[in-house]
């Protein structure tokens, strides 16, 4: 496999990090994850004129038809930038609206994602139900011509900042999704141990949109969890690419008896160690974002996803702790932005399915 990005995906890696280089440095991201909001809506309005909302969208709705592979390199940016802007979380709810909406839903919401007029957040995950997808606890009935929804989901990554929610729901006919107005639902916003703001959502008879056919939405939903799960794969490389950078400058300039501590060769290893892994992990990455575009049978794409999130997951937790421990008790403090990609890569590990919960998958997969 090539794991060379082609000239437009270099170029905009590129150009995306040169944006987090320069106005996301880690002061300027520590201002925004203080803010009220925990987001930058200039910031969401730059990831927009760049394109980057529009890339995994039709060109029928102003999109620029990528896939999981277009976007690795912008979610490794991000994850060395360590963005907390609801990215993914918009692209989930839109990417839901593209593949089960109709003709109509599809024209009245995905280009106002595009041009980063609309924030959305997919609402799939429930209490006590670990990383099962079918939905139980939010029950959807008929209404008239219409629908209501009734139960909670919980940890909905991007709620708080969304406008639109896409819900999964227990339907007569079986598992079902639903376009909701973000206020019709009550919210109890947080912030994540990686700075990120969620929020658990409780529904009361909100009025939602059926997407797709009734009993239909658990392909789907699966289809879109596996997408975003390549996507934070790719994420996670871009932190552990970090890490590992800031580790081995550490080593360079950090002195003991005179000498940088660098040239201990038990620290050698552990560095090597390090990249060995990483290198590993970028190449697990790829193969899940080229199989969540490619694969035309879900259980090839189940397959590789999950073997790829085992690797993600186990190395996510080598190099954040190898690189907080050769920065010794420093490397844990607020200060430095290492202690925060350790947070994110301790949740990377988790989203989307642990590596207990992937091995499983893949066993049967």
């Amino acid at each position: 496999m090539n794991f060379d990005y082609n000239e437009e995906q270099q170029l905009l890696a590129d150009s995306v990090r040169r944006f987090i280089q320069k106005d996301y440095e880690f002061e300027a991201r520590k201002k925004i994850v203080g803010s009220a909001e925990g987001y930058s809506e200039k910031v969401w309005g730059t990831f927009a004129e760049m394109g980057l909302t529009g890339i995994p969208f039709s060109p029928d709705h102003g999109g620029f038809g990528g896939g999981a592979v277009d976007l690795m390199s912008v979610m490794e940016a991000f994850g060395e930038g360590l963005v907390i802007e609801p990215y993914l979380a918009t692209l989930l709810g839109g990417l839901c609206v593209a593949r089960a909406g109709s003709d109509a839903q599809k024209k009245a919401i995905l280009p106002q994602v595009v041009e980063g007029r609309l924030k959305m957040a997919f609402a799939f995950s429930e209490k006590g139900a670990r990383y099962e997808l079918a939905p139980s606890a939010v029950k959807a009935k008929k209404a008239g011509s219409g629908w209501t929804l009734d139960g909670g989901k919980v940890v909905v990554l991007g709620a708080p900042a969304a406008g639109k929610l896409v819900v999964s729901a227990q339907a007569p006919a079986g598992p079902s999704l639903f376009l909701v107005d973000a206020k019709a639902v009550k919210l109890k916003p947080y912030r994540t141990l990686d700075e990120m703001r969620a929020a658990d959502i409780v529904l009361s008879g909100a009025a939602g949109e059926l997407l797709g056919a009734e009993g239909k939405g658990l392909a789907v939903i699966e289809a879109v969890v596996d997408f975003a799960t390549a996507l934070v794969c790719a994420e996670a490389v871009g932190a552990m690419k970090f890490a590992c950078d800031t580790t081995l400058e550490y080593l360079k300039t950090r002195k003991q008896f005179g000498v940088p501590i660098g040239t201990f060769q038990a620290l050698q290893h552990r560095m090597v160690d390090m990249y060995i892994a990483y290198e590993q992990a970028k190449s697990m990455a790829c193969l899940a974002c080229s199989k969540a575009d490619s694969a035309a049978d879900a259980r090839e794409r189940a397959h590789a996803v999950s073997a790829a999130k085992i690797k993600i997951a186990d190395t996510a937790r080598l190099i954040s702790q190898e690189s907080i421990q050769l920065h010794g008790g420093m490397g844990m403090s607020e200060e430095l932005k290492v202690s925060h990609s350790f947070r994110r890569l301790t949740m990377i590990a988790q989203q989307f399915g642990d590596a207990d919960h992937h091995l499983e998958r893949f066993a049967s997969a």
